[in-house]
């Protein structure tokens, strides 16, 4: 077992190439998977690049994701006391087992693969109703605004109970929550503010109740108002940014890519395929995910010691040449199955099954509506979301 003296460095953020993690974090995972790493205040914590290792990480109850414990790697964005004590009620992925069972054993059964396959001609059909809205719009449109974005919010919606005419509103306050450039007291305002909107409809449905996700919550009286409002604020915000990004940015790479985008188009037995790799290959967990050793652990040869932060760098995972072959290299005829893009064990995404179904209606859709679909901008002009937790691209200037 080794235990490497710690290195001060700043944890590498900038992407030379658009869909490629920094290079120096790709070096930094050549020499070892897992290492040391001071952060930025002072805390002598980990970082973790290897697909074994933080796979293992994930799994393990030995490590917490409660925020009170964890050190935050980027100073833009450190963990303040103050910002603890306003973390919403019922923000589960904040919560450790037994805790965060009790509230996710309740949404369990919402998002099942059968659940999901239930939804997919409704999906169908609001790609189809953007697909029409973006011909008769005519070249050259946003494809983030009208497609990618819309799409799944319009989705988690109507399964939601939100009402979509208010998107401006949480989008709005998702992106500023998103954005680690974001002043403190405009992203306390932001998260104030979508909370107050969710416990505002949490307690209209509870007076008026309908056949959505929210008042099936209320109706299992197992939870307070507050709690189902903040799993609300979790579920809005996951579930359409997430995606939207993912569908957005694999557009990107799809047309910069002619020979897999032709694949994805014309190949249906390809599409699932197709989806997990696009996933595997741009992992849209823009830096990570955190976690803090509860006790000493041993993770390859190396002893973690009770409290330390470690950062699993999720997009290095999933380009481990030890789990991936060529892993730099877009490939949508491989079986990426068993990519960490959705995270692992018990954290992991609730609402994957929603997601891979509206990716794998999305993109086909897109292709063949528009066969002749390419970037109305040079590439290098496509504004990238570099200082968001989420990756992806700001606007997609696209022509037919």
């Amino acid at each position: 077992m080794t235990e490497a003296a710690p290195r001060l460095m700043t944890f590498p953020t900038a992407r030379e190439r658009p869909f490629d993690p920094p290079d120096e974090l790709g070096r930094w995972q050549e020499e070892t998977p897992v290492r040391r790493m001071t952060y930025p205040d002072g805390h002598e914590g980990w970082v973790v690049t290897g697909y074994a290792e933080a796979r293992a990480i994930l799994a393990d109850p030995r490590f917490s994701t409660r925020p009170e414990l964890l050190h935050s790697p980027f100073p833009q964005r450190p963990i303040r006391q103050e910002d603890l004590d306003r973390l919403p009620p019922g923000f589960f992925i904040r919560m450790d087992p037994p805790d965060h069972t009790r509230f996710r054993k309740l949404l369990t059964g919402q998002f099942t693969v059968r659940r999901m396959k239930l939804l997919e001609p409704r999906i169908a059909e609001i790609v189809a109703d953007h697909l029409d809205a973006m011909e008769r719009m005519g070249p050259p449109v946003d494809l983030v605004s009208s497609f990618a974005l819309p799409i799944p919010s319009l989705v988690i919606c109507e399964l939601l109970g939100v009402p979509y005419g208010d998107r401006e509103r949480f989008q709005r306050d998702s992106a500023t929550l998103l954005n680690l450039e974001t002043p403190v007291e405009e992203s306390r305002a932001a998260l104030d503010d979508l909370f107050d909107y969710l416990h505002d409809l949490v307690l209209r449905k509870k007076r008026e109740p309908e056949d959505d996700l929210l008042s099936g919550l209320i109706s299992a009286d197992e939870l307070t108002d507050r709690e189902i409002a903040g799993m609300g604020l979790l579920l809005l915000i996951a579930g359409h940014e997430t995606t939207a990004n993912m569908l957005g940015l694999g557009t990107f790479a799809l047309l910069t890519t002619p020979a897999q985008l032709a694949v994805m188009r014309d190949d249906p037995d390809s599409v699932e395929n197709a989806v997990e790799e696009l996933m595997r290959y741009l992992t849209v967990i823009h830096f990570g995910l955190i976690r803090a050793a509860l006790e000493d652990v041993e993770i390859g040869d190396h002893l973690i010691h009770a409290g330390d932060s470690v950062l699993l760098s999720v997009p290095l995972a999933n380009r481990d040449p030890e789990r991936f072959a060529d892993p730099t290299v877009l490939d949508v005829t491989r079986s990426a199955h068993g990519h960490l893009a959705f995270g692992h064990g018990v954290h992991q995404c609730l609402g994957q099954q929603l997601a891979r179904a509206e990716m794998r209606i999305a993109y086909p859709a897109l292709l063949r509506r528009f066969p002749g679909l390419r970037l109305a901008v040079p590439p290098e002009e496509v504004p990238m979301r570099t200082a968001m937790a989420i990756y992806g691209v700001h606007r997609l200037p696209v022509a037919w």
